[in-house]
């Protein structure tokens, strides 16, 4: 399986290229909230997608019936159509689409809400906070009639959805899948519901620092928005169109924890199943990855579980000789979206040889001693790469890509 498109929005950029340039020049996106009045809620920062325009990508009539998870999806998917120079309409009842989501149209649920109260509810807002709207909307739009499919795992949802799309083609229901995930979820309710859980960083005077994954002085993640769609197809598939290939996908593998609905199991055993299926699917070793693309979040137990679900999938040795790095220090936590966000800076990396850097990185934790690429981007050969993406609830979603084989 073969990735030949990328498409992004993200708060580094309105495009992968854009995304991908100031991540490895280790850039940042965090800044005070403009989406609303935040006025003395206890977090006031957030990773904003800047100057966005729906317009872009659809006729006005369409986009005012979107939420902008939808919107953000419709153009990461147009941007990865692009990329991979494929005629959709050609081929449409083989190809189909899968985007998830945690949240869905939250900000189309609350302005829903706020118009019960007067009774003048509008019928877009019920289909625009529906969270398989995205996923619909990139197959009406882009004129698809193959699978379609919308996973909701929490921040493992667009992992789930590019994996539902591998094992789609693999067995045989569709020729091409779209997939990734997208978020929008920077709003009054879910900002302040994530402040109550203590889960988000209160750095309000310093937002440029706020996400440190791994660092030991981390206080929680910082809300993102965004979204990325890669296009999967078979490389025979890909080859005889033409298609430039940017990197293989070659395993997924899922898992769940068990345990509890937001913390995970300390000890790692859930998270480290999910990598050890994913290279078990790939016909792959510990000793072969040469990269990570934590899930990390800068959050205080979030950061430690994965560290030590890191050593148990790959063994105390192995670990330690693979470069690791999180990306949410720059993007902040795209929650449904960011395992596709870091699923397709993980082509990149596999791509470009080069590994991009966990930023805002200072000050080491004793229980976090892996080798995180700190602060600077590190060009190494990358030949196999490992993204995690874990969720509340338990969800762990897995996948691993590796350099795409000479035609």
């Amino acid at each position: 399986m073969v990735v030949t498109g990328l498409g992004a929005v993200t708060p580094l950029g309105r495009d992968i290229d854009t995304t991908w340039r100031r991540l490895l020049d280790g850039e940042g996106a965090c800044g005070p909230i403009t989406a609303f009045d935040t006025g003395d809620q206890p977090v006031r920062i957030a990773c904003e997608v800047p100057d966005f325009d729906a317009g872009e990508w659809a006729d006005r009539r369409s986009t005012r019936r979107m939420d902008r998870f939808a919107q953000f999806a419709l153009a990461a998917a147009r941007m990865a159509e692009r990329d991979a120079g494929i005629d959709v309409l050609a081929e449409r009842d083989r190809i189909g689409a899968s985007i998830g989501t945690a949240q869905g149209g939250v900000a189309s649920l609350a302005t829903c809400c706020e118009e019960v109260k007067s009774d003048r509810v509008h019928p877009s807002n019920v289909t625009a906070f529906m969270p398989n709207m995205a996923a619909a909307w990139v197959s009406i739009e882009l004129g698809m009639r193959g699978p379609l499919g919308a996973p909701c795992a929490a921040c493992a949802a667009s992992a789930m959805a590019i994996g539902e799309g591998y094992d789609a083609i693999r067995i045989g229901r569709a020729d091409v899948m779209f997939c990734g995930g997208t978020e929008a979820g920077i709003t009054p309710v879910a900002v302040a519901g994530f402040a109550a859980m203590r889960a988000l960083s209160r750095r309000n005077d310093d937002p440029a620092r706020a996400s440190r994954p791994f660092d030991a002085d981390r206080d929680g993640f910082v809300m993102a928005e965004g979204a990325a769609v890669l296009v999967l197809e078979e490389r025979e598939h890909a080859l005889a169109r033409g298609a430039t290939v940017h990197a293989e996908l070659v395993g997924f593998g899922v898992s769940s924890d068990g345990f509890h609905i937001t913390e995970p199991n300390p000890t790692g055993a859930g998270q480290a199943r999910a990598v050890r299926a994913a290279l078990a699917d790939g016909g792959l070793e510990a000793a072969d990855v040469d990269y990570v693309n934590a899930h990390a979040s800068s959050t205080g137990i979030g950061d430690v579980v994965e560290t030590a679900a890191i050593k148990l999938a790959l063994g105390e040795e192995a670990a330690r000789s693979v470069a690791v790095s999180s990306i949410k220090g720059a993007t902040g936590h795209c929650l449904g979206a960011a395992g596709a966000v870091e699923a397709a800076v993980t082509v990149l990396a596999v791509r470009d040889d080069v590994v991009p850097p966990t930023i805002n990185y200072a000050t080491t934790d004793p229980v976090c001693d892996l080798d995180y690429v700190p602060n600077h981007a590190r060009q190494m050969p990358v030949r196999v790469a490992v993204s995690n993406s874990f969720g509340f609830g338990g969800h762990n979603a897995v996948l691993v890509f590796a350099k795409a084989q000479a035609a």
